[in-house]
């Protein structure tokens, strides 16, 4: 039986991320051996998808339910999209078993990646709690976020972005108007 054959038989002939019937293909998950263990059946638009140079977490929102697939391979494929796209809710719940996390962090590339600074220079990182020093007027909330606003459990965007709450509702700080706690 061929690799596609035994993917299909896997997947109910359904892509393993987003479920479509729509145009189904093979896509190894590197490294890979080409076995149907290490590799996922995957619709045209998951693979077009995966094929983007920046990752848009919208596009990804089948990953909530998906991630929890039984299938290594999938849940490779699901840890190292949303470390990509930067989806630290879901990328939190999600356990690999240690041999699954080496897998996932071997194909992840080795990219120097900037961490952000606040405004005094200290580096942020994820997790972290931080505070706001300048009263900032958020857009499309219709709130303004205090000067001494304490922001918990930061998630890093990129180099000078941070998400995080601010009265419940999650939001996109620039790090030159926070100070580490």
């Amino acid at each position: 039986m061929s690799v596609e054959e035994q993917l299909k038989r896997r997947s109910d002939s359904k892509c393993e991320l987003c479920a479509s019937e729509d145009k189904l293909s093979v896509y190894e998950v590197s490294p890979s051996d080409s076995t149907a263990e290490q590799s996922i059946l995957l619709c045209a638009t998951c693979l077009a998808n995966l094929k983007k140079d920046e990752l848009d977490e919208n596009d990804w929102r089948c990953l909530s339910d998906s991630m929890w697939s039984g299938e290594a391979a999938v849940q490779v494929m699901a840890y190292r999209i949303l470390s990509k796209t930067a989806q630290s809710d879901l990328l939190d719940q999600l356990y690999l078993e240690p041999e699954v996390q080496i897998w996932a962090d071997a194909g992840i590339s080795n990219e120097v990646t900037v961490l952000p600074r606040d405004s005094n220079g200290v580096e942020l990182k994820h997790g972290d709690t931080v505070v706001v020093i300048k009263d900032l007027d958020v857009k499309g909330a219709g709130f303004t976020a205090k000067r001494g606003t304490a922001v918990r459990n930061i998630s890093i965007s990129d180099s000078e972005h941070i998400e995080g709450r601010v009265n419940g509702t999650k939001i996109v700080l620039k790090t030159c108007f926070l100070k580490k706690s």
